[in-house]
């Protein structure tokens, strides 16, 4: 095996995982309960999702797929809107097809290719992009996880 292999089959299998984990979280939430805060210092689990949204279709979307999607960072942690669940997880869940729609499509030559995404300035090629927003999956669901069991406490 190369890397060609390897590489991108190992992230799909990676964001295809981090996925499905967040969307059992959130499953069982209510809408309310995807909106709340439980902490006044932090964010509600439906605008975490809302970032991680914007995060990955702006850093492989646009910068890698030329999907041209334009991110507005800011609203992810403050969109009073309250979209329903089901909306922000098929909005989510199309952001993760288009990383790996996108990973598909990386050829050899394509990892080291110059990135520069706004905002990620150490990423220096698409290699290290594709591994920063798996690292960024990774940190937000456990503030997810945290979040889902302090909602549970609540309830009780």
């Amino acid at each position: 095996m190369n890397s060609t292999t390897v590489l991108p089959r190992d992230f799909i299998h990676y964001y295809e995982e981090a996925a499905k984990k967040l969307v059992a979280l959130v499953e069982p939430l209510s809408d309310e309960q995807l909106w709340a805060r439980p902490y006044p210092y932090g964010n509600s689990i439906g605008h975490l999702l809302l970032h991680l949204t914007g995060n990955l279709s702006y850093y492989i979307g646009t910068e890698i797929a030329g999907t041209g999607y334009v991110r507005n960072r800011p609203l992810e942690f403050s969109d009073p809107s309250r979209a329903p669940k089901d909306a922000v997880i098929k909005n989510f869940e199309s952001a993760v097809r288009t990383v790996i729609a996108t990973l598909e499509k990386q050829a050899e030559g394509d990892w080291s290719r110059a990135y520069s995404g706004k905002g990620m300035d150490a990423a220096k090629d698409r290699f290290y992009a594709f591994l920063h927003c798996a690292g960024h999956i990774s940190h937000h669901t456990g503030q997810i996880i945290y979040l889902c069991k302090e909602l549970d406490r609540q309830k009780q």
